[in-house]
């Protein structure tokens, strides 16, 4: 959606240079261009949607070191917690989780999945750092009802470091 508005806005931007500037050059405003310009505006949208949700993840495309990994799936993981039951002393035994993501060269959403709970993100963002692709997430995290009391619906971020060409490995915070 947000590509979409970014479209718009550059359409309207450019129409409107070429308007001004034909009007500076003619002493009045010219809107011949414009039959042209919506068929260029067009072919520029498609373009740019199947940039968006399909080329940029092919093979070919993905060895391209600034073209974003694609790390859309579910991926299975474990999840082992810092956090110590102040009755018992002790940490919970580590979980096995799925991590859901979905993703388009310009958008990116994860939901982590347990028997206990769901995690969805609210902000997403898959960059390089240091020659790695580094996915950086905030979400909300909402237990099964009956698991409310002891762990009420909270707010977090998680930090993943992707590996490989194509990717193979996410391993983080």
């Amino acid at each position: 959606m947000t590509s979409r508005i970014l479209v718009r806005a550059i359409a309207f931007i450019v129409a409107a240079v070429f308007l001004i500037g034909s009007w500076i050059e003619t002493g009045s405003p010219s809107i011949g261009f414009l039959r042209l310009f919506s068929v260029a505006v067009f072919v520029v949208t498609v373009l740019l949607l199947v940039w968006d949700h399909w080329l940029w993840r092919t093979k070919l495309l993905q060895k391209i070191p600034s073209v974003p990994r694609n790390i859309r799936g579910t991926w299975k993981g474990k999840l082992e917690s810092l956090w110590v039951d102040p009755k018992s002393g002790l940490s919970p035994a580590p979980k096995t989780v799925y991590v859901v993501i979905k993703q388009t060269s310009s958008e990116i959403t994860v939901k982590l999945i347990s028997d206990e709970s769901v995690s969805e993100s609210s902000v997403a963002k898959l960059k390089q750092e240091n020659g790695s692709w580094v996915l950086h997430y905030i979400y909300t995290n909402e237990s099964k009802m009956q698991l409310r009391r002891a762990s009420p619906i909270h707010h977090g971020s998680g930090v993943y470091v992707v590996s490989g060409r194509p990717a193979k490995r996410l391993e983080g915070n």
